[in-house]
């Protein structure tokens, strides 16, 4: 079944809004559909740094302050598995390409 031309009009009218709604566009963009798990990500890995440096500085004081530690650093493991599996495959590869794409233009702003 095919749009009436008042129904194209009025879908070209919707299309043209929506691309013009720059927030839309980064909100639904391949980067920006997997941006907040890969934030999270980030901020899990970090934590796993801290966590380390914070594990081996408590093993001095006490094993029992230094196993918090672990077991906080186990936790921050099952965030990082569990918001990569809900990014998949394809997220990963869309983010590891925007991350690719700012490097490869900050290298050319460099002089």
């Amino acid at each position: 079944m095919s749009l009436s031309d008042d129904e194209q009009r009025i879908l070209r009218q919707i299309e043209q809004e929506l691309q013009n709604d720059s927030k839309f566009a980064q909100a639904v963009s391949p980067s920006g559909l997997y941006s907040h798990s890969a934030r999270t990500v980030r901020r899990a890995i970090f934590g796993l740094v801290i966590g380390l440096v914070l594990l081996v500085a408590l093993l001095q004081v006490h094993f029992m302050a230094a196993f918090v530690a672990f077991v906080a650093m186990l936790a921050l493991t099952a965030v990082i598995e569990r918001n990569a599996r809900a990014m998949g495959k394809a997220g990963l590869q869309d983010v590891a390409g925007a991350i690719r794409k700012a490097r490869a233009s900050a290298g050319r702003r460099l002089p």
